[in-house]
């Protein structure tokens, strides 16, 4: 099967054997991948190799189904994204990196563009210079290119470090002025996230929410009960902006899907909310905060029905309150 432009598309070839499957997997796992595999029955990595003479990249997906070895392969382009090929604002990436420090989170489901976006945000960073830039990922994605005044040092988790949580403590010792976490995933890596932002560092990161206001519920939700209050005065101060994607299909089936995105802007009003907990109130400070940036998914998903790239079908199943629509 394929997924192209999120449509799953079966190929006209009959199924492979399972043991054929397996013997074509595990040709192409390390030795230290398959014991991985083996011990673990899940593993991801990057696997790389040449196609008609040119580099491919994959991100690595296997894991262990019914005793039998299968496996999830994603394309990652060769070259880092322009922020026009993705239809993400330019004006909202120079805000994003000219920040001096704090916390940026990029948020949405699987499949919804957000590492791309922090490649993009960081190797605008890169490409500027000046950049001490220090990412820890799972596995490594898009290599970033080497630029003048610039350094980069990319971390893989199972392979040059044990934990994000560790990539995150050594590498604070590195003198990083940037700092990419692929994904928060628990308590400690949360908690060196909000430190490192805290101690002067930009610090970029995603997390599995459907939107902004469940990134600012899902970090104290990490801790228990009686941190939480710590860690929203923590997270009030250190975070900057959290920024909300979807990709939603275009006119017709085959067609290049659309970036529709949520921004939220930590003003004081909403690390008040933050601090006390009150993030129900969130969602109304975004649609009553597009002077500072601010834009709500169903104002996004308004701008792309108008723009003619969605269908209207698409856009009310992705919109809360249709009569943004009629606007």
């Amino acid at each position: 099967m394929l997924r192209l432009h999120g449509e799953l598309t079966e190929l006209p070839e009959p199924p492979l054997d399972p043991e054929e499957v397996e013997s074509l997997i595990l040709s192409v796992c390390s030795d230290h991948a398959r014991e991985r595999l083996r011990n673990d029955k899940n593993i991801d990595f990057s696997l790389e190799f040449s196609v008609s003479d040119a580099p491919a990249r994959f991100r690595v997906s296997l894991f262990q189904v019914g005793r039998r070895i299968a496996g999830c392969f994603r394309v990652i382009p060769r070259e880092i994204p322009s922020f026009e090929w993705a239809d993400f604002p330019r004006p909202l990436a120079e805000r994003i990196t000219r920040l001096r420090d704090g916390l940026v989170v990029v948020t949405g489901a699987t499949g919804s563009g957000k590492s791309t976006t922090l490649a993009m945000l960081v190797n605008e960073l890169n490409v500027r210079g000046g950049y001490r830039i220090i990412t820890v990922e799972e596995p490594v994605e898009y290599h970033f290119p080497r630029a003048p005044n610039s350094v980069v040092t990319q971390r893989e988790v199972g392979v040059d470090v044990l934990s994000f949580a560790d990539g995150l403590k050594y590498g604070l010792r590195q003198d990083p002025d940037v700092i990419l976490v692929g994904e928060v995933r628990d308590r400690e890596t949360a908690q060196m996230c909000l430190s490192a932002a805290e101690t002067g560092h930009l610090v970029f990161t995603t997390l599995h929410t459907r939107d902004a206001k469940g990134a600012v519920t899902r970090f104290p939700d990490l801790f228990p009960a009686e941190a939480q209050a710590v860690v929203r005065s923590q997270l009030a101060l250190s975070l900057r902006a959290v920024v909300s994607q979807r990709l939603l299909p275009g006119l017709e089936r085959g067609d290049r899907r659309h970036l529709a995105l949520e921004v939220l802007w930590n003003t004081h009003p909403i690390a008040s909310a933050i601090r006390l907990g009150k993030v129900e109130s969130i969602d109304n400070y975004i649609l009553t905060g597009r002077d500072e940036g601010m834009i709500g998914f169903d104002e996004s998903v308004r701008l792309l029905l108008k723009a003619g790239k969605i269908s209207r079908t698409v856009a009310e199943q992705n919109v809360n309150d249709m009569s943004i629509l009629l606007r």
